[in-house]
């Protein structure tokens, strides 16, 4: 006779069986299958869950402040600190550095925000509003562009927050500095480091499957750590200096067209960097509470921005004069830090940035790519099993330490998939503001044969336009990864790739649906359907994704 996993089984002996009947269940693929919602817009023969639906208003929680901790949360980061270093040691001096930082993010802030207003207004994710754009099917496309960016990033997060944590473990336990290594050379990790990796993926695991609109207290704690963190170690650092040392007196060691093709590539590597936040923004904004607060992230993102880098450019300035040398990475500082008093500093500087890498992690890479395995596989993906997905194939499976210890060219090539990720936010924008006038019919986002099928599920507007500004750039992606090829002349196309693929995809794009448009799609307002405000997603449906996941399956009758 089989056991009922819902039915009340008293004391330990009924957990037991609960927990046995969760795992006899997931031993076929039926047991995987998440429970179609109630509140789902998708058609019968369709399926979907509410990580994919239009918001619902219990889940709109976010405000202003919020969205300044989120972005305070994704840029506070040892890659955003460093980002001074990559571009001095090109040969350009700090003027050029923070000119091409605070432009650049400037610049990429105004996409970014329009896009996310665009989330915020439909209240729908990244995944589900490009199917307006791209066409039900075609839409895919840019979310497997996303998701692969999403699991490579992830794995480096994850290996760039081992030296924070070895850190903190140090500063507890100082022989954990000369722990003897015992894995060999050839594997691209020694022993001490994969007992940091093992301890940050394991305190990083559970707050992976905290629900997104559950996080704000998340990102105040970050705000405040590492923002004491880093004020901490400036004032330190500065007043134990004597100033803020000499590097405000570097020249550039490059002249002439040099000089402009380098300040031209450092430009558009600090707008093109932040391409994938831009394009999965709508994955956070459509939590914010009042659509129109969503605009404020167009003002604290180059702020937070520009303050990470240039204060980064401070602290390592005046590092040369207490170390005889610039030390760039802030952990390279912490690690100077001896004694009780500094190995008590190195404790809470070394959690702080060991936050401040999960919270990257998290918000740039786990939430946006759990979106994007629940848009491909809803019928059995949500986001909470996304992220464990995602974190057990990013942070394993692909082996980050090798990623970071094998030829530069897969790097170079990663990051050369921001050549499709700017003309995708080029489509996203110009198509809501420009073609469609922010009209758009959310509930038939959900429908496979509905209004945004275009043709056989392609707008081929869209396809078109992605590759007028993809191809030329395919040369420089090509040469990125083997510089041997020749590619001529069209190299330098690569030094500005981003404004090339934004402003000619979304130009193509706007002008083909003007001048051929797609009538079935054109609204003449923004149509919401029912929504979250007139179903109860919050309350059985949530709940009953939530215990689902817990192995406890709950519903409405038994309650």
């Amino acid at each position: 006779m089989a056991v009922s996993e819902t039915a009340p089984v008293p004391g330990s002996s009924g957990l037991k069986h609960r927990v046995q009947a969760s795992i006899s269940k997931k031993t076929t693929p039926s047991g995987w299958v998440l429970p179609k919602q109630p509140s789902s817009y998708a058609p019968a023969g369709t399926w979907t869950n509410i990580d994919l639906d239009p918001t619902p208003l219990v889940r709109r929680t976010w405000t202003s402040l919020t969205i300044l901790g989120y972005w305070v949360s994704d840029i506070i980061s040892i890659q955003s600190w460093e980002t001074g270093s990559t571009i001095l040691v090109l040969g350009l001096s700090w003027r050029e550095a923070i000119f091409a930082i605070v432009f650049g993010s400037s610049v990429m802030a105004v996409p970014m925000t329009l896009n996310g207003y665009t989330g915020a207004k439909c209240r729908v994710p990244f995944p589900v509003l490009a199917r307006a754009s791209f066409g039900y099917h075609f839409a895919k496309f840019p979310v497997i562009i996303r998701l692969v960016t999403c699991l490579f990033w992830h794995a480096i997060t994850n290996f760039l927050a081992i030296a924070p944590a070895t850190q903190v473990i140090r500063s507890i336990w100082p022989s954990y500095r000369n722990l003897p290594n015992h894995i060999p050379e050839s594997v691209g990790i020694t022993t001490q480091q994969m007992i940091s990796y093992l301890v940050v993926w394991c305190v990083q695991f559970p707050i992976m499957l905290i629900p997104p609109h559950k996080m704000r207290w998340l990102f105040v704690v970050k705000v405040f750590a590492t923002t004491a963190t880093i004020l901490g170690t400036v004032i330190w650092i500065t007043v134990k200096a004597g100033g803020s040392g000499d590097i405000w007196d570097q020249q550039p060691t490059v002249s002439g067209a040099q000089k402009s093709w380098l300040i031209m590539s450092a430009l558009n590597s600090c707008t093109a960097s932040w391409s994938t936040v831009g394009v999965n923004i709508p994955d956070f904004t459509r939590y914010m509470a009042n659509p129109r607060s969503s605009l404020t992230q167009g003002l604290w993102f180059p702020l937070v921005c520009s303050w990470v880098a240039i204060i980064g450019i401070v602290v390592t300035s005046a590092s040369a004069v207490l170390y005889g040398e610039y030390l760039w990475n802030p952990i390279s500082i912490i690690d100077k830090w001896e004694g009780p008093g500094g190995r008590a500093a190195a404790f809470f500087a070394g959690v702080s940035w060991c936050i401040a890498q999960i919270c990257v992690n998290i918000s740039a890479t786990v939430i946006s790519g759990a979106n994007d395995m629940a848009s491909l596989f809803p019928k059995y993906i949500n986001i909470r099993r996304g992220a464990i997905i995602l974190t057990i194939l990013g942070g394993w499976v692909m082996v980050p330490w090798k990623i970071l210890n094998s030829a530069g060219s897969l790097l170079t090539f990663m990051s050369s998939l921001g050549i499709f990720l700017a003309p995708i936010m080029g489509i996203q924008v110009g198509d809501f503001f420009l073609v469609k006038r922010g009209h758009i019919d959310v509930p038939a986002l959900y429908e496979p044969h509905g209004r945004y099928r275009f043709t056989y599920g392609v707008n081929w507007r869209a396809l078109v336009a992605l590759l007028a500004s993809v191809t030329p750039q395919l040369p420089g992606m090509i040469n990125a990864v083997n510089l041997e090829i020749p590619i001529g002349g069209i190299k330098y196309l690569t030094n500005f790739n981003w404004y090339f693929g934004i402003v000619l995809c979304m130009a193509i794009h706007v002008g083909l649906s003007l001048l051929f448009p797609a009538h079935e799609t054109l609204c003449s307002e923004l149509i919401e359907g029912l929504g979250a405000d007139e179903v109860s997603a919050g309350g059985s449906s949530v709940n009953e994704i939530e215990s689902e996941e817990k192995g406890v399956k709950t519903s409405v009758k038994e309650a």
